[in-house]
């Protein structure tokens, strides 16, 4: 469970232009092989067996309910896309795609995809963070049936024995990190890596701060990337953490060499095996005690490709509103330690895990990473990776943060 976000949110960057010319021929042709009636194909990144087995039960619910049968292919979550836009050329889609919410927009730019309003699946119970991060320039294109984002998580042992109390504010934290560094264990660790989990790590602290992803040299982005070369500097941050993984992270917190760490609730699975390690989650600290912790958020859409062929495009919109109902989201999320898009959902959620309250409040407050730039935000996060590469190794980030902003403007 715990490298299952880390495989997600590694996006494959395909060209806008070269996934249009792909898609193009399947939307305008329909479908180029003859299907059976009632089976219908999901492609998704399930390739952990317990996420398979998961999906398996609810597909088969779905079958039930809806009297065709449900089935899974289940690939990398880095091959999703590239493997969609292969089955697009040679006219074999299948009939629902759950792709990273960071992906969909470059599908959807395609003219690859369905809107699911079209399709009969309303929003009214989703809030809008939600709606949007499933949308792409205002169509609703892909229904989440959990989203996740970041938190502060914790060692209550070592906070207790230190006496410290659980960090709120960049000053809080830094301190805080900062007396818990002892000997071979870091105050804090977090993904800096040259990947899309060290972007995800660092929306938080430019988006809490007002930075904005149109801007990455803008004043605010540079104080949230020194920010983090104080921590560095300070010596709470492993000099490692340019090259950690969200995945190595928590082996480092569960291993008892961070005391504190940047993660999400995928690691919950993984974390509650280890019966000695009593660990609270907090919301991430703010700039200044008061703001809003505006994180990033995760996880995957269920999308209806555009085949051309309507009858099974209508079966298919059936298919991700059972998938993605009020009862089967609260199952998923209950499995998954996700929170469940669906507002009446979550409500119940919460009930049965108090002990992710803080995640559902960060939550409420986060958004997607591809709201403002849409299919261009892969260009900025590759920008960004290499920024964290430069400036936590030397760069100022100023300088670092310049760089980025050319590389992503000019697309080099």
């Amino acid at each position: 469970m715990s490298k299952r976000f880390n495989r997600r949110s590694r996006s494959a960057v395909i060209p806008v232009a070269a996934a249009s010319a792909l898609v193009a021929g399947a939307a305008l042709t329909g479908c180029g092989q003859q299907r059976d009636s009632s089976v219908y194909t999901v492609l998704n990144s399930s390739t952990d067996e317990t996420y398979h087995r998961w999906d398996a039960q609810a597909m088969a619910r779905c079958s039930k309910q809806l009297g065709v049968t449900v089935e899974q292919q289940s690939v990398p979550a880095a091959q999703v896309m590239t493997k969609a836009l292969r089955m697009a050329s040679s006219k074999s889609l299948p009939d629902i795609v759950q792709f990273d919410a960071s992906e969909m927009p470059t599908f959807a730019e395609a003219g690859g995809l369905i809107d699911l309003r079209t399709l009969g699946l309303g929003t009214e119970d989703i809030p809008q963070g939600i709606v949007n991060f499933g949308s792409y320039k205002g169509t609703y294109y892909g229904a989440a049936r959990s989203v996740n984002t970041l938190a502060l998580f914790y060692n209550k042992d070592i906070l207790d024995q230190a006496g410290l109390q659980v960090p709120a504010t960049w000053a809080e934290l830094r301190q805080t990190a900062k007396e818990l560094t002892r000997g071979k264990r870091y105050g804090l660790a977090l993904s800096a890596g040259g990947a899309e989990d060290g972007v995800f790590q660092f929306t938080p602290f430019m988006w809490s701060n007002g930075g904005d992803e149109t801007r990455l040299d803008g004043p605010k982005v540079v104080e949230a990337l020194d920010y983090w070369k104080s921590l560095l500097k300070d010596g709470s941050l492993s000099k490692s953490t340019v090259g950690w993984t969200q995945a190595d992270v928590n082996d480092q917190f569960m291993a008892g060499n961070a005391a504190m760490m940047i993660n999400g609730p995928w690691q919950v699975e993984t974390l509650n095996t280890r019966k000695s390690l009593h660990w609270g989650i907090a919301r991430i600290p703010v700039p200044k005690a008061g703001e809003k912790s505006v994180g990033p958020l995760g996880g995957a859409v269920l999308t209806v490709p555009n085949t051309g062929d309507e009858r099974r495009e209508r079966m298919a919109g059936k298919i991700v509103a059972c998938l993605s109902s009020e009862r089967e989201q609260l199952t998923y999320a209950r499995n998954s330690w996700m929170v469940p898009a669906n507002e009446k959902a979550a409500a119940a959620w919460r009930k049965q895990v108090p002990e992710l309250d803080a995640l559902a409040d960060q939550v409420a407050a986060a958004r997607s990473r591809t709201a403002e730039l849409g299919a261009g935000w892969s260009g900025v996060s590759l920008a960004l990776q290499s920024a964290f590469q430069a400036a936590l190794t030397g760069q100022s980030s100023q300088a670092a943060l310049q760089r980025a902003q050319q590389r992503a403007t000019s697309g080099n």
